[in-house]
């Protein structure tokens, strides 16, 4: 029955609204209500329309649109795994399982399930645009934590990631936990010049006005 399909599909989805952007829960972030996984995707989304105006990107801005719509349908069933606490090969194992759940009962469900495929391979110049937009917009959200006072470094005992070494580096380096995030993102991204920018211009100024 195609109504049942639509709302399937939608209440799945609309569980992305109460699922907790896990980096934030394991630095404890203080504010009352952090990010969702949700709207982790809408500032993605327009993170990319920002970038692709900005820069004039030769890329078809409503396939990025569509392919951020959808890359973190996984999270439904898997939950937000941070790249510190899973392989980046059995990540997309655990996800690829759970996107063809997701969309196996769907009409043209395989169609969704190749946008997911294509934004994780990076191998397309809209894939490619999509992941360094996704990577950047979480640096970004960790400098507006930061600008707000909502990390206290000295409150991370029990935070694995706190103790990573290239974390540690940075941090010993005298960065804020925001600097941190952005640094961290441009030793680690294969970001374009733009990207690298907007990140620098990030990290240099108060952005929370």
């Amino acid at each position: 029955m195609k109504e049942q399909q639509v709302i399937k599909y939608y209440v799945l989805c609309n569980k992305l609204k109460n699922i907790l952007r896990t980096g934030w829960l394991n630095w404890h972030v203080s504010k009352d209500r952090v990010e969702s996984v949700a709207e982790h995707i809408y500032g993605v989304q327009q993170l990319a329309i920002a970038m692709k105006y900005t820069y004039n990107y030769d890329v078809d801005l409503q396939k990025v649109i569509f392919m951020l719509a959808i890359h973190e349908s996984e999270e439904i069933f898997i939950g937000d795994i941070t790249e510190f606490e899973m392989s980046r090969e059995e990540k997309l194992k655990k996800g690829h399982k759970a996107i063809k759940e997701l969309f196996s009962n769907l009409i043209n469900g395989e169609e969704l399930e190749s946008i997911i495929l294509e934004f994780d391979e990076r191998k397309t110049k809209e894939a490619f645009f999509a992941y360094q937009c996704d990577k950047l917009e979480c640096d970004i959200q960790a400098k507006l934590y930061d600008e707000g006072n909502y990390v206290d470094l000295d409150k991370q005992k029990d935070n694995a990631t706190f103790y990573n070494p290239n974390v540690n580096e940075l941090l010993n380096k005298g960065l804020t936990w925001g600097q941190m995030w952005l640094e961290f993102g441009r030793d680690r991204y294969p970001y374009d010049d733009n990207f690298m920018n907007v990140s620098k211009y990030v990290e240099d100024n108060d952005i929370n006005e």
